[in-house]
């Protein structure tokens, strides 16, 4: 219980001192788009499941309405990734209500079992639209409260859901959680998460690209799983306590795992793990999720919690040795 509560006012403090933008990839993440495949498509073009869940968290004091919009939901636009014809049928889908965000099925890394729990809010289903190509669409509006309430996160949770129910295209899109219908405007306070991350690496050699997991107190080690990286660059962790900490990556339509120790200074922390690109390969596709000991997954922060964490060198003194500073 004294474990929780420390939690609780851990997580209190941060969303009181950071004021967070709602894009979904954020601007800290530098990834150019999300993306879903339609379920007719080859693993090996980088979706593992067709599928993708974002969580949005909604202050408790935010009294006026909300949407949620999408930038390019279609399939079959500039953007988006098109094998032989467009044929793709992308579903999105809005939940809130009991059991939106703490329905267990809800944060697993799979579509599987009752992932669509909660209340259905509001559903759209997207295919070659040419009306909606780079285009936003807006979702809403709904009230805060619609969202279930989820104390340790602070507010009222809405969950989105993203599949590709037909069609082998790959539909990249961006997520907005606005207070306004036609122009994106933040929510002051809210935040972003999701424990399954699906999206598409910059082309251009020597990007990088981030992803901000949060490491609570419990947490002794972490397992982190990339499927179709293509071994495209390196990858390689950042933290108040790690100055650089390689992560092993996966080649073609494979998943690799890389064990990595958490130190007491990383508790209540977010992790940076870094994209570097390296290769002139273009649209790479890659999927991330991330475990601790118990093999329970732990929820990347399009915005990180605290910030994007600084290495903080430990700087010792050698016994016997004076300090030559004066007084």
């Amino acid at each position: 219980m004294q474990k929780k509560i420390i939690f609780l006012l851990v997580i209190a403090s941060i969303l009181n001192h950071n004021l967070f933008s709602q894009a979904v990839p954020s601007s800290e993440e530098n990834i150019p788009y999300l993306v879903t495949f339609g379920n007719n498509s080859k693993t090996s073009w980088g979706d593992d499941d067709f599928a993708q869940t974002f969580f949005f968290i909604i202050p408790k004091d935010m009294k006026k309405p909300i949407f949620l919009r999408v930038f390019d939901p279609e399939t079959g636009g500039t953007i988006d990734e098109i094998k032989e014809l467009p044929d793709t049928k992308t579903t999105i889908s809005i939940y809130g209500g009991q059991g939106a965000y703490t329905h267990l099925d809800a944060q697993k890394e799979q579509p599987i079992g009752n992932f669509k729990s909660g209340i259905e809010l509001a559903k759209k289903t997207f295919s070659n639209q040419p009306e909606y190509n780079e285009q936003w669409y807006t979702f809403g509006p709904f009230n805060p409260t619609e969202g279930e309430l989820v104390n340790e996160l602070g507010g009222y949770v809405i969950k989105v859901i993203i599949q590709g129910i037909s069609g082998n295209d790959g539909n990249l899109y961006k997520l907005f959680l606005s207070q306004e219908q036609n122009s994106n405007i933040k929510v002051e306070g809210a935040n972003s998460l999701t424990y399954e991350y699906t999206f598409r690496l910059n082309d251009k050699p020597g990007s990088i690209s981030h992803i901000y997991p949060f490491i609570n107190e419990d947490v002794v080690s972490i397992k982190i799983h990339t499927f179709d990286y293509d071994n495209d660059g390196i990858a390689r962790i950042i933290s108040v306590d790690k100055r650089y900490e390689p992560v092993q990556v996966s080649g073609d339509n494979e998943w690799m795992a890389s064990l990595h120790k958490i130190s007491d200074k990383e508790h209540r922390t977010s992790l940076d793990i870094q994209m570097i690109k390296t290769n002139p390969i273009n649209d790479n596709n890659i999927v991330f999720y991330i475990t601790n000991q118990y093999d329970k997954l732990l929820p990347f922060y399009t915005s990180p919690l605290g910030g994007a964490p600084k290495y903080k060198p430990t700087i010792g003194v050698k016994p016997g040795l004076k300090s030559t500073q004066q007084k």
